[in-house]
């Protein structure tokens, strides 16, 4: 939704892990039924930094060895899920390699809406409270929640997973109980798929009313203003 508006806020929207909670459907009934064009997926930018030729997919080969690679070269994500998911420290390591270029790749494609004059941009993060990267950012967080066992049920049939596998991929991130307790709006999806799409609807509606840009807008002006006062003084 391209509008007037020449500053913008950021939205972050975050789930359970493997999209368990139903975060993917909401990211997908948000760009292809409402028509938000302004989404960034963590996801799929995770996906594109650790290509072959990335500095992060040789970072991840020196640290890891080969046995994280398929036959073609490019990274089996599946066996390091494996590893990283059964190690605190390699898991750690991982993620000192990841994210930030993570966010560096966030960062540029949030700042290529910024120019195009989009009223906000809503960043699908995974890990947006476990990591607080880009807390610091954000004017509004959602979180997409289910009940526990529902959680373990989708991840164990989406991934084909044993429950010990599943509950090992789903105690490395914050309960969901907690992610609720720290979140601008929460989105009910242990129910039908109509009601969860009303509940986006109406988050969303609230978002595009929202005068937050205003406050951003405000905050940019007045660093400017002080900008241009320390340059006559100092000169």
């Amino acid at each position: 939704m391209v509008n007037d508006y020449d500053v913008m806020f950021l939205v972050g929207l975050t789930g359970s892990i493997a999209s368990a909670s139903g975060k993917s459907t909401v990211t997908n009934f948000l760009k292809n039924e409402l028509g938000c064009s302004c989404v960034v997926d963590a996801d799929v930018i995770a996906r594109q930094v650790v290509h072959p030729g990335k500095p992060a997919y040789y970072k991840i080969r020196k640290e890891f060895g080969e046995e994280v690679l398929l036959s073609d070269g490019s990274l089996d994500r599946e066996k390091l899920g494996q590893i990283v998911f059964n190690d605190d420290d390699k898991r750690k390591k991982l993620n000192l390699i990841v994210h930030p270029e993570i966010k560096k790749q966030m960062l540029w494609e949030i700042f290529l809406l910024f120019i195009k004059g989009y009223q906000f941009v809503i960043l699908d993060i995974p890990l947006l409270f476990e990591t607080k990267t880009m807390l610091p950012y954000i004017s509004y967080s959602l979180v997409v929640f289910c009940h526990e066992d529902q959680q373990l049920q989708r991840l164990m049939k989406r991934n084909n997973m044993t429950e010990a596998e599943a509950r090992a991929r789903i105690n490395t991130q914050l309960p969901m109980v907690e992610k609720c307790k720290l979140a601008t709006y929460t989105i009910d999806n242990t129910k039908s798929i109509l009601e969860t799409k009303e509940q986006v609807r109406q988050i969303y509606e609230k978002l595009c009313a929202s005068k937050r840009h205003y406050f951003v807008r405000f905050f940019i002006l007045s660093g400017f203003i002080s900008l241009i006062s320390a340059f006559y003084i100092l000169f």
